[in-house]
């Protein structure tokens, strides 16, 4: 049970940062800034961009592991 919680979180983590991340650099790539000072247009969308892309992150790690644990259970 503990080593299903500890893959269940850490898969979580894995792909809620990675994702944020990727939302990050997507905001980079638009010359949109997380960082400005402020909360101008572009550092908002940097936001929106970022957390979509946690919240992305975090579906595909839980779609992952739902289709792995369906794998084993076959």
């Amino acid at each position: 049970m503990g080593n299903r919680l500890l893959i269940e979180g850490l898969s979580d983590a894995v792909g809620f940062v990675g994702g944020a991340l990727l939302g990050f650099w997507l905001g980079r790539l638009f010359g949109l800034d997380l960082f400005a000072p402020g909360y101008g247009n572009a550092s908002i969308g940097a936001i929106v961009l970022v957390s979509l892309g946690g919240g992305a992150g975090l579906q595909v790690a839980r779609r992952w592991r739902a289709l792995k644990s369906k794998d084993t259970q076959e």
